[in-house]
């Protein structure tokens, strides 16, 4: 049986131990910035010191259970997401996950619809629904209320219905209910528009991402397109618009921004198209746009989708 002092199991070395400590910091950072939130924001919403969180994803904590706790559940996931140690797996469970980590990082999807096909063939089915998925600043909302009006469909802002639905708006819904309370409303909102419009064209906040169930909905039940711009465009639109979540506070916007990034890409890259929007103007996006939805969003295809 394994005994623990100063925080360091015998089993195992020093350098095994700081090893863990640096995986440990690297996956909350890497999920922090998948859903978008600042140091600052994990902070307040888990009861962590920002000093102490640096310290974590640097790999220099101290890390206790306690504290994992709060970041896991500010984050609204499981502590085993941060530890990933798998042992209550199946010994199949095991083996499946091994075969497909062997695999080349281009594989995974393709493996995910064989998946998919065989095991869960009508789970979703895609519809008259168009949803347009990036960070803030790709044209999301200016696109997307183009693209309705010239078919003549309703759009959608995701956020906004989850705020109609609540009654509150965006921050009270993260100060009250936590990440947790949101991404259930987000998952309701989701459905709630599919269900209700036989054509439309939905906006999505850029963490849906985070939110495995949700985005998972998502990408089965809508022709899905990854509006998509560089950087320094995603940055010098978001301040235009006098909006800087998620990197409110933060001295390191621009690294912020790329962190998210990176961290979102692989999900973003899961759409049925993407449109790369920097250097552009509305006009040109647009027209690609309309050609690349109008089998989803003419009114014969979502007639036949919905029978």
């Amino acid at each position: 049986m394994r005994t623990v002092a100063s925080g360091r199991a015998t089993g195992g070395t020093p350098q095994d131990f700081d090893d863990l400590v640096r995986a440990l910091g690297d996956r909350v950072k890497r999920l922090r910035a998948r859903r978008g939130m600042s140091r600052k924001v994990l902070s307040e919403q888990s009861g962590v010191s920002e000093r102490y969180l640096a310290q974590l994803e640097g790999g220099k904590a101290n890390v206790s259970f306690q504290v994992l706790l709060a970041i896991a559940g500010s984050m609204n996931i499981g502590i085993t997401d941060l530890l990933t140690d798998g042992n209550d797996d199946s010994p199949d469970l095991v083996l499946a996950k091994r075969f497909l980590d062997g695999l080349p990082a281009d594989q995974h999807a393709s493996a995910l619809a064989l998946l998919r096909d065989t095991f869960a063939p009508q789970r979703h089915g895609q519809t008259g629904a168009v949803a347009l998925i990036g960070l803030r600043g790709a044209g999301k909302t200016t696109l997307g209320q183009q693209l309705a009006a010239h078919y003549r469909v309703p759009f959608v802002r995701l956020g906004a219905l989850v705020e109609q639905t609540a009654g509150i708006d965006m921050a009270e819904i993260f100060l009250t209910m936590g990440q947790k309370g949101y991404r259930r409303l987000e998952h309701g909102a989701l459905q709630q528009a599919i269900a209700r419009h036989p054509r439309v064209v939905i906006e999505t906040g850029g963490s849906i991402v985070s939110e495995a169930r949700t985005f998972d909905l998502l990408i089965n039940s809508c022709f899905t397109v990854w509006l998509r711009a560089s950087p320094e465009e995603h940055m010098r639109r978001v301040m235009q618009q006098g909006d800087l979540r998620p990197m409110e506070g933060s001295r390191r916007a621009m690294e912020d921004l790329q962190a998210i990034l990176t961290a979102r890409a692989a999900f973003y890259g899961r759409a049925n198209a993407e449109i790369v929007t920097s250097g552009r103007s509305a006009r040109d996006c647009l027209q690609d746009l309309i050609a690349l939805t109008a089998p989803t969003l003419t009114a014969e295809t979502a007639n036949a989708a919905r029978e």
